[in-house]
């Protein structure tokens, strides 16, 4: 039975992927180094700010110092919040009012994510979810990105130690992660909960390792997320 949600950000509730590749490839011209839209799906989406560009930069033959990552980092956040500011947060059809549903059905929520927390609050708050959210985990609350389990097993745990706490503990197999990408199934699967991927950047295919699949939160019901694992693909 699933007591709780645990959401991928970028690309699950936040339609903002497009948004990050385009900053990142703008940082990273002001830096002299190329990327291209298909390197970014095939060997970077998943990875948190400070892993996409060490790898990119390592790639091209140009490492960089840790404080030189966190510079890009930070001229990164600010072009995504001067963008945000002009187009606003937008979010994939269904998600919003999936995420009310199961607040108000009682499961617990939160966030696991590769973004910065200014980032998620920000989203959260833009689109009036902000108080739903018990768990938020973000890319400076872990030392590896996904596919690494660290940001799931943290997930958990603020479940079951932050207040409201539980009327009992929260297991692995009762947490649902939603994903949207092979490396936070492969995450989220590595921390022991069951996965639901939706194919919004990926193709279905490409999404096989999820307990079941669907093509977009908008066609999930929350009645349909409580049940027993299931390996269907919709």
């Amino acid at each position: 039975m699933v007591r709780a949600l645990l959401f991928d950000f970028n690309g699950v509730l936040v339609d903002d992927e497009p948004i990050h590749l385009e900053l990142f490839q703008k940082v990273l011209a002001e830096e002299g180094v190329s990327l291209e839209r298909d390197d970014y799906f095939a060997h970077y989406l998943g990875f948190d700010d400070r892993g996409c560009f060490q790898a990119v930069l390592e790639r091209a033959g140009r490492p960089a110092t840790p404080e030189q990552i966190s510079r890009l980092i930070a001229r990164k956040a600010t072009y995504y919040q001067e963008r945000i500011r002009e187009q606003g947060f937008p979010a994939f059809p269904g998600a919003v009012r999936l995420v009310r549903q199961a607040h108000q059905a009682g499961l617990m929520l939160g966030v696991v994510s590769g973004a910065l927390r200014s980032e998620v609050l920000g989203a959260l708050e833009k689109l009036g979810l902000e108080g739903l959210f018990k768990a938020v985990v973000a890319a400076e609350d872990v030392r590896a990105s996904k596919p690494s389990p660290e940001g799931y097993r943290k997930g958990l745990e603020q479940l079951n130690s932050l207040p409201p706490l539980p009327s009992r503990l929260i297991h692995p197999h009762e947490v649902l992660a939603i994903e949207d990408a092979p490396a936070g199934l492969e995450a989220a699967a590595g921390a022991g909960l069951a996965t639901l991927g939706v194919a919004h950047t990926y193709p279905a295919a490409a999404l096989s390792a999820a307990d079941r699949v669907v093509e977009s939160l908008a066609e999930v019901e929350l009645s349909d997320l409580l049940g027993p694992r299931s390996a269907a693909v919709d």
